[in-house]
């Protein structure tokens, strides 16, 4: 047969590791996979020659905040920065949207907003909040991913944490048909208010204490409930060691951590565009989140994109919005950092492609496998380059990586064998009953 693309790399990342390979495209799915001069007769044939070949990366943890605050963010700029990161799978959170996700009418209106501007292919997760149990199986029957829930306050009234009695509720109703529940794991009350505006006070006010108190409470309502449970954007190395052991004994408890954690240092946060809850740590703790990664106890990274006007990253760390934009560069950031470490391609694709895949069971996602989507990326790990915020494409261009010199260059997203460009191409996903 003839296939519609073929695309050849010396440096092609698949599921058994790097080697070169030709990867062929039939139907917006990959048909074949051969050696590198792999007699494979396509309308097109293209040679990356050492540029490596990715599959497309899957971020199960951005917030587009469309509708209600689309002056933040929405789903046309979040998945055209989305697609120029190399991410082709995006899962949107449930709150800073209004109304957010937690019921089956404002998943119907997140829909709605979302219809006709999408880049890169975007499911959504629903929301845990008080008083809404009754609404967590409509909203899984109705094809979100799982349920995100906070432990401390979000830093939006109309998504309110859920106390130890309420997350028992949740976790049980969840548990009941097999979802999935993912958390914002901080204990309110190792919370403070920060001194001052200055990062240290607001370091100090978000201690690692709180993070594991969490974790713990998560460890054993997982236990209790026999819930699937995620602890999103870990930054706090102190909670490895329960998380490992929960693992060991069997629980299905996972993490992720984010770029920022394994990138940057507190002593580096010169303003608030550095600011994020929970917070950027010292050196130690993120070589510490690196060897979490390394054993497999934290399974994915993700960006926690989580954008907001600029006027609310004014000010000082004491009252400007948490948050950190990078959607657009987690991939390199990471790599940057991971091969400087002594880490390979194949195990950031696994970190950033095919775990977060697996987390969310997004069928034909994260590698590249045979009956798979044919969504790729054309990555030169070798290309560096500065970040300028004017190159940037999602809504409010501002980032605490800017005037950094990154190593790592996309050069092209395929959505299903077709280049992403200016077309709105993507398509909703909903989550499908696996066994």
């Amino acid at each position: 047969m003839t296939y519609d693309l073929v695309i050849r790399s010396r440096r092609a990342v698949l599921p058994d590791g790097e080697r070169p390979a030709a990867v062929a495209v039939a139907d917006g799915r990959v048909a074949e996979i051969g050696g590198y001069s792999a007699d494979l007769p396509a309308a097109s044939d293209l040679d990356l020659g050492s540029t490596a070949l990715l599959p497309g990366l899957v971020d199960t943890h951005v917030h587009i905040n469309e509708p209600g605050r689309t002056e933040w963010e929405g789903f046309a700029t979040a998945t055209a920065a989305a697609a120029a990161g190399g991410v082709t799978t995006l899962i949107d959170m449930p709150l800073n949207s209004l109304p957010p996700t937690v019921s089956a009418a404002a998943l119907a209106a997140k829909r709605a907003a979302a219809s006709g501007k999408l880049h890169v292919d975007v499911g959504f997760w629903g929301g845990a909040i008080p008083g809404n149990v009754p609404s967590l199986r409509p909203l899984h029957d109705g094809g979100v991913f799982g349920f995100k829930c906070f432990a401390s306050d979000s830093g939006v009234p109309e998504f309110p944490p859920l106390d130890a009695g309420g997350m028992r509720a949740a976790f049980r109703e969840i548990a009941s048909f097999g979802g999935l529940v993912i958390v914002h794991a901080e204990d309110p009350s190792a919370l403070t208010t920060p001194a001052d505006g200055g990062y240290a006070a607001f370091l100090a006010s978000r201690p690692p204490s709180a993070e594991r108190r969490a974790v713990e409470q998560v460890v054993r309502l997982a236990e209790e409930t026999g819930v699937r449970a995620h602890i999103l954007h870990l930054s706090a190395a102190d909670c490895l060691d329960p998380l490992a052991k929960a693992q060991s004994d069997g629980l299905p408890i996972t993490a992720e951590t984010c770029p920022h954690y394994l990138t940057l240092t507190a002593a580096e946060a010169s303003g608030p565009a550095y600011k994020c809850c929970p917070p950027i740590r010292d050196p130690a703790n993120r070589d510490a989140l690196w060897q979490g990664l390394a054993s497999g106890v934290i399974s994915c990274v993700v960006s926690d994109h989580s954008p907001s006007t600029p006027d609310l990253k004014q000010g000082d760390f004491a009252t400007a919005w948490g948050g950190i934009s990078s959607l657009q560069l987690g991939l390199p950031a990471v790599w940057t950092a991971a091969r400087a470490r002594g880490h390979d391609l194949a195990a950031v694709v696994r970190w950033m492609a095919e775990a977060p895949a697996a987390l969310a069971a997004v069928p034909g996602k994260g590698r590249i496998a045979v009956g798979g989507g044919a969504d790729l990326v054309a990555f030169d790990p070798d290309a560096p380059f500065t970040v300028d915020p004017a190159r940037l494409r999602h809504r409010h261009p501002v980032t605490p990586y800017e005037g950094r010199t990154l190593t790592g260059t996309v050069r092209t997203t395929w959505l299903r064998g077709t280049p992403v460009t200016g077309t709105a191409s993507g398509r909703m996903l909903a989550r499908k009953d696996t066994p």
